[in-house]
C-alpha cells in the first residue's frame, strides 16, 4: 500500500511516499535518493517495491527544492539535506515507528552516513554507489566553478534540468569531513558496481576501510550508477533483505490454534491496529492515518464490504459454472452509506434515513439479458447477503483472563 504524506523540515513542506506491506511490518526504512533526483526515480521506486515484498515499510521523500517538495534548491546544500533526513526520521517516529534501516543512493548514501549516528534506533545502514566524500559531486560543476566563485552563483545543467548553484553550496561540500564513518556504530552494507562511471568503486573501498565492524561489501557487477535495469534493483533489494536479517530479525509468523469457521482479533499497537486470525490465515485491520491509525490494513467497514463482495462473486461464479453460462469475469464494487432513503415504505418520510450497503455487479461475457438478470437474482442468495438480511443477533460474553 502506498500513502502520500507531507512533513515539515526547516520551514518547508516536503512531499513523501510511504509504502507498506500487507503483512506485519518487519521494520521501517528511510531511503535517501541520489543527487538532484526525486523520490520517484526508477531505482528508488523499484528497490522500495521489492523491499515491501520482504516485509519492510519504506519511506522516501523529495529533498527541499526537488520534486513535489517546497523550497528553492539554490538555497539548499549537503547539510540541509541531512537536516531533511533527520526531519523525515522524526516524522516516522512520531507518526508511525522510528526507522531501523537507512538506505542512501549516490550522494544520498553520503548523507545517511553523515546523520545515522544521530538516530539511536537505527540498527543498520546501506549505501548504494555512494561517494566517500560529499565533495565528490563538485565535478558536476567543473565548467562553472570559476563563475560560481566569482559571481556567487551560476546556472548548471544536471541531467535534463537546470539548477542554480550558489557558492554556499560549494563551501558546505568542502567543509564536510568523513570522520563520522568510523563513529557510525551501526552495521554497514556497502553496495557498488565496479563499472560505475559516476562514482568510482574506489570510493566504496574507502568507505569500507573507514567503517568499523560489522560491515559488508557486495559488488553489483554490471550495474550502472543509477541502477537503470530492474534486475539490478531487485538484486539490491534481495541483498539488503538477506543481509539485514542478521540485525533486524524477521518476525515469526503469528499463528493461533483455531477451529475452522472461528476468527480471533487481537490488538497490536493498543490503538487501532489489529491482527486477525483464522485456522489458516493471518491479516490486519487498521484505520487510515488521518484517523490516527497506521493504515496497515483495511478498516472494519472495508472488511464487511469485502466479505459481502467476495461471497457475491463466488456465488455468481458457482452458479454460472454449474449452468455453463458464458461468464468470463465478475467484479463487485461496494460502498457503505448512512443517508440512503428506503424506497420501500419510507420514501414519504423525508427525514427517514437508514444504512445501506451499495453493491454494483459487473458481469463480463456474451451473456443474454435473461442470463444477467438471473445471475443478479443469484447474487442475493450469497450466504453473507442472507446473514445480513436476517437481522443476526450479536451475542457477547466476557472471557475469563486467567
Amino acid at each position: 500500500m502506498r500513502t502520500k504524506v507531507e512533513f515539515e523540515s526547516q520551514g518547508q513542506n516536503l512531499a513523501g511516499s510511504l509504502e507498506t506491506p500487507d503483512q506485519a511490518i518487519r521494520a521501517y526504512v528511510l531511503f535517501a535518493h541520489c543527487f538532484t533526483c526525486g523520490k520517484d526515480i526508477a531505482a528508488a521506486s523499484r528497490i522500495s517495491r521489492f523491499l515491501v515484498q520482504y516485509g519492510f515499510a519504506v519511506f522516501r521523500f523529495d529533498f527541499t527544492g526537488l520534486g513535489n517538495s517546497d523550497g528553492d534548491f539554490a538555497n539548499t546544500n549537503f547539510s540541509s539535506n541531512t537536516e531533511d533526513l533527520l526531519a523525515a526520521a522524526r516524522f516516522l517516529e512520531q507518526n508511525y515507528q522510528a526507522p531501523e534501516l537507512l538506505i542512501g543512493h549516490s550522494l544520498g548514501g553520503a548523507a545517511v552516513l553523515a546523520m545515522a549516528a544521530q538516530l539511536p534506533k537505527v540498527r543498520a545502514v546501506v549505501t548504494i554507489a555512494a561517494p566517500f566524500e560529499a565533495s565528490h559531486v563538485l565535478h558536476n560543476f567543473n565548467a562553472h566553478l570559476e563563475t560560481i566563485e566569482t559571481d556567487g552563483q551560476a546556472k548548471v545543467s544536471l541531467g535534463a534540468r537546470e539548477f542554480t548553484v550558489k557558492k554556499q553550496f560549494l563551501d558546505d561540500l568542502r567543509n564536510q569531513t568523513t570522520d563520522h564513518i568510523k563513529h557510525l556504530n551501526k552495521a554497514l552494507l556497502v553496495l557498488h558496481s565496479p563499472v560505475d562511471l559516476t562514482v568510482d568503486i574506489s570510493d566504496a573501498e574507502k568507505i569500507y576501510k573507514a567503517a568499523k565492524h560489522p560491515k559488508s561489501f557486495v559488488s553489483l557487477d554490471t550495474a550502472d550508477h543509477l541502477l537503470t535495469k530492474a534486475i539490478d534493483s531487485e538484486y539490491v533489494a534481495q541483498t539488503i533483505s538477506g543481509w539485514a536479517s542478521r540485525y533486524i530479525p524477521i518476525a515469526k509468523k503469528s499463528t493461533r490454534d483455531l477451529a475452522n469457521g472461528h476468527v480471533l482479533v487481537a490488538e497490536l499497537d493498543h490503538k487501532f491496529q489489529q491482527e486477525i486470525f483464522t485456522d489458516h490465515h493471518h491479516w490486519f485491520a487498521d484505520e487510515p492515518t488521518k484517523m490516527g491509525g497506521q493504515n496497515t490494513g483495511p478498516d472494519p467497514y472495508e472488511h464487511l464490504l469485502a466479505a459481502l463482495g467476495a461471497c457475491t462473486a463466488m456465488t455468481i461464479r458457482m452458479y454460472a459454472n454449474l449452468k455453463k453460462l458464458p461468464l468470463e469475469h465478475v467484479e463487485v464494487s461496494l460502498s457503505h452509506e448512512r443517508n440512503y432513503l428506503d424506497d420501500a415504505g419510507k420514501s414519504e418520510d423525508k427525514d427517514s434515513k437508514i444504512e445501506a450497503l451499495i453493491r454494483k455487479v459487473q458481469l463480463i461475457g456474451p451473456l443474454s439479458d435473461a442470463e444477467k438478470k438471473r445471475l443478479l437474482e443469484i447474487a442475493d442468495r450469497c450466504p453473507v447477503h442472507k446473514t445480513l438480511h436476517n437481522n443476526p443477533h450479536v451475542v457477547t460474553t466476557l472471557v475469563d483472563d486467567k
